[in-house]
């Protein structure tokens, strides 16, 4: 988590809180250390938050402190929604949680004129979509792409054949049925696409990418002029 991220949640925690918080209960909240909470809640007294309460007591939230409205229009508000609802298609579990996430927090910033349009919203998804993959976790996949680390997966083709490969993760497409991973692939020395439902287990490597992430994306962009859908790439078989 960013801390400018943690800094938030902290604040976000803090206003709903019914009573003093302990740094250890924020500190299991955010999956960080006690010492990392202490930081964060100097950082946020610095810049005038006003965070009351100590060590070992607790903090409080002291009433009447907002954080600046989001200036949303009733059609931007929709355009979140729908996108964050259409996120259910995808079965990536960590941008569904990431999506409700961000709406929790948009509603509380949210001027009350505009909360209504967020909590009422007219426009609606289908949930159907792609499955969520039954081995390979999406986040971690994500993650991978991120830190420019490889992966070691293996692979069942249509028929069952298994094979076992090296791959270079740097993109991740979310097709309406069916979810791809693209990379290059050390077995085949190409690029190749590979179905998240096929891997049959997923390993993430020390070793990092001997090309940097944007390098690859490009040529794979060039490679496929742009044009990234299921009919222009073909899927590992």
């Amino acid at each position: 988590m960013r801390r400018a991220d943690r800094l938030f949640d902290i604040i976000q925690v803090l206003r709903t809180a019914t009573g003093p918080i302990t740094a250890a209960e924020l500190a299991a909240e955010l999956e960080v250390t006690p010492r990392t909470v202490y930081r964060d809640i100097a950082t946020l007294q610095a810049r005038r938050v006003p965070i009351e309460g100590a060590p070992g007591l607790g903090y409080l939230l002291r009433r009447g402190f907002d954080l600046p409205p989001l200036m949303f229009t009733s059609e931007e508000i929709e355009a979140i929604v729908v996108g964050a609802r259409l996120l259910r298609r995808t079965g990536d579990v960590g941008l569904q949680g990431a999506a409700a996430s961000v709406l929790s927090k948009i509603e509380v910033v949210l001027p009350e004129a505009l909360r209504a349009h967020l909590a009422a919203p007219t426009a609606f998804v289908s949930g159907q979509g792609a499955p969520t993959p039954p081995v390979a976790e999406l986040s971690v996949i994500r993650t991978a792409i991120r830190d420019e680390r490889k992966l070691h997966i293996d692979y069942a083709d249509e028929q069952g054949r298994k094979t076992s490969r090296t791959i270079w993760p740097f993109a991740v497409t979310y097709y309406m049925q069916s979810t791809v991973i693209s990379a290059w692939c050390e077995l085949r020395e190409d690029f190749r696409h590979f179905r998240v439902e096929r891997v049959q287990a997923l390993a993430v490597q020390d070793e990092a990418f001997p090309v940097p992430v944007r390098k690859l994306l490009a040529e794979w962009l060039e490679r496929f002029s742009n044009d990234v859908t299921p009919e222009s790439v073909t899927i590992e078989r």
